[in-house]
Parts: C-alpha cells; sequence; structure tokens
C-alpha cells in the first residue's frame, strides 16, 4: 500500500488514534493486518483494514467469500483460532482500548457482555445437546452470578425478547427442535441477552429462505434500535446490507477498496468492483433478465503481484493499475465520508457509468 488507509469515516490510521478518545467513538479499527501460517509463508488474510463505528451506529462490511470479512470480525471478537491465524499488525480499540494487547483472561469478559456475535450457522452455534434455554442462561450464570433459577427465568426473558412463542415451554427444547428460522432467533437472543453495546453479525440470514431473512433482519434492526447498540454487519448480500445499516465498506483480496454512506455508494459506486457487485443486482431488473457477473475469479492471496488486485477482472484497468496497487483514498465532496481504492475513482463517480479503457 502506497500510503495510509483512511477510516470508513475518511480518518487515516494516525488520524483515527488522535480520536480514540472521542467518547462516541465506540470502535477502531486502524491498518489491521492478520495473516495465516500455511508451511514456511504467511499468507495476508486481512491487508490494512481501517473503519470506525460510533454509538447506535450501523456498518456492513461485504464483498465475495474469501475477502477477509469474517477474519476481520473473528479478530474483533478476539476469537481467530491463533495458530494458523496471526494478527501481525494494526490496532482494534474499543473505547479507546487496544483489545489486541489485553491478556486473554481480559478479553473474556468483553465477549458477550460488551461485544457479542451472531454466527452463520444457527445450528452449528448451538450445542446439540444442551437444551437452548440452558445455552442462554449459562451466559448469565457465568458473567452475573446467576443461580440456575435465576439464569432459567432470564434465559425465558430473552427468548421471548426475540419473539419466539411459548418461550417458557420451548426453553427445555433441543436446536433441532426449533426450526431454521427460529435457531436464529435462539443465537439472536444469546447475543443481546447482556446487553452488549456492539453486536457483530456474521451472515446472520445465509442459511434462511427469502421470508425468514426479512422477519430476522426486522427484528434484529428492531432490537438493536430498542437498545442502543452498534451492529457490524458481515454480508455477501446486498440487499441485507442496505435494509441494516446506514454504511457499508467493500472489502476485496483483504482490503476495503470503497466506503461511504450507504445512499451514496448504491446509486454511485467509485470502484470498479462495486459497480460490479451493483450490476449484479440491477441486471434483475432489466427487460432481458440478464444477470451481470464480474468475470474471473477472486486472486490466490498467495500470489498477490505489486498492483491492484482486481486488475485482472476489472474492465478500466491499464498498465499502472497492474504496476501500482491504489491507496484508499477520500474521494467525492469534502465530509462525505466515501473513499475508494482505485486510481480511476474521481472520474468513475463523475462519469456515473463505468467506461472501459484500452
Amino acid at each position: 500500500m502506497t500510503g495510509p488507509t483512511p477510516t470508513a469515516s475518511g480518518a487515516t490510521p494516525t488520524e483515527a488514534g488522535a480520536l480514540a478518545t472521542d467518547a462516541s467513538r465506540l470502535l477502531e479499527v486502524s491498518d489491521l493486518q492478520v495473516g495465516f501460517d500455511i508451511g514456511p509463508a504467511t499468507v495476508p488474510a486481512v491487508r490494512g483494514v481501517s473503519f470506525t463505528l460510533e454509538e447506535r451506529d450501523g456498518l456492513a462490511l461485504v464483498g465475495e467469500s474469501g475477502s477477509g470479512k469474517t477474519v476481520t470480525a473473528r479478530t474483533i471478537m478476539g476469537i481467530l483460532r491463533c495458530p494458523p491465524g496471526r494478527v501481525t499488525g494494526g490496532q482494534v480499540r474499543f473505547r479507546g482500548e487496544d483489545l489486541l494487547r489485553l491478556p486473554e483472561s481480559r478479553r473474556r469478559t468483553y465477549r458477550g457482555t460488551r461485544i457479542s456475535m451472531i454466527f452463520q450457522e444457527a445450528l452449528a452455534a448451538l450445542n446439540p445437546v444442551l437444551p437452548v434455554g440452558y445455552q442462554i442462561g449459562e451466559l448469565f450464570r457465568f458473567h452475573q452470578g446467576s443461580s440456575r433459577r435465576q439464569a432459567r427465568r432470564q434465559a425465558i426473558e430473552a427468548m421471548s425478547l426475540v419473539q419466539i412463542p411459548h418461550a417458557a415451554r420451548r426453553a427445555g427444547d433441543y436446536p433441532h427442535q426449533f426450526s431454521g428460522g427460529m435457531r436464529q432467533r435462539v443465537v439472536i437472543a444469546m447475543a443481546l441477552a447482556l446487553r452488549p453495546d456492539l453486536v457483530i453479525a456474521d451472515e446472520p440470514t445465509t442459511a434462511l429462505d427469502v421470508t425468514i431473512q426479512a422477519q430476522v433482519m426486522e427484528l434484529l434492526q428492531q432490537l438493536l434500535e430498542q437498545e442502543g447498540m452498534s451492529l457490524l454487519l458481515i454480508t455477501h448480500d446486498l440487499g441485507v446490507a442496505a435494509y441494516a445499516t446506514s454504511r457499508i465498506a467493500v472489502m476485496y483480496a483483504g482490503r476495503i477498496v470503497e466506503t461511504g454512506p450507504l445512499g451514496e455508494v448504491y446509486p454511485a459506486p467509485a470502484h470498479p468492483y462495486t459497480y460490479g457487485l451493483m450490476e449484479s443486482i440491477r441486471g434483475r431488473e432489466r427487460e432481458s433478465r440478464t444477470l451481470h457477473a464480474i468475470p474471473g475469479a477472486p486472486p490466490d492471496l498467495t500470489q498477490l503481484g505489486p498492483g491492484c488486485p482486481f486488475a485482472p477482472r476489472c474492465p478500466r484497468a491499464v498498465a499502472l493499475c497492474r504496476e501500482v496497487e491504489p491507496p484508499l483514498d477520500p474521494v467525492g465532496s469534502a465530509g462525505s465520508g466515501r473513499a475508494s481504492a482505485c486510481h480511476f475513482a474521481a472520474e468513475i463517480l463523475a462519469e456515473g457509468v463505468l467506461e472501459v479503457r484500452g
């Protein structure tokens, strides 16, 4: 990378560190770098990711599978499997405190109480041999010292909060006795049970049909607003991102390539990759019903060259793109919070269309 990487609000890591005492600054990720040790080599999975989250804020990290979204989330949560994963640089500040420097015993006190996570596969996230009420109640027993009787009552209240019918009776049921949508509600109940400040939702609706997806996301959004929590949403579904958050950060090959207010990025992307993602949705609205697809495949992270990782798939790529990786620089009007990692970002934004270069 050729320069400091702005955060989602447009600040560089140096500026973000200076703002760490801002009371409204809930989470600051600055120049985060994570690699996986595979044999003698370290594969860079997250490459200089920076963004911020304010109180009662919502940010969506979107991109194809393998772009580094989940690795970023797990690193923030402190559940990255090490080895083979390894943080090689950067900071993750929560209310000004760098989580990466805390001992594991201290990190454990954050999980569930101040930062919680909704996992992608509800069935895999739940213990199949324990009743769901017991599993939710365990949070209250471990973090608050509740008795078994108190924990059961609190678990039933949490299940009622996420609108699980007959919560008192169903608290004794096992995960396999719930439908996919209800299991996801159980996982949401666990994530929100202790009223954390930040909820990380990792593809929370992937395994659900469209109707249930809408119900679950509507419920989650209502609860977050009701409890005043912030949301970091990990998703590849641009529709889900639009429904649940106000800002977006698009990831590709381990780094953020475009970020800004969702209402500005969606109608007028400033990066060819974001443009391609949006066209894959707009294709469904055309008379021909032709589904647009981005040609090629995501890059092999073990074989990254010096240029832009998206260049082999980009219709606008020129020699410069294959030689120099563009930094994530501010783009658009001053104060808009928009940034793009493309040599032609300003032109693309001004044109409103992706013009192919020879």
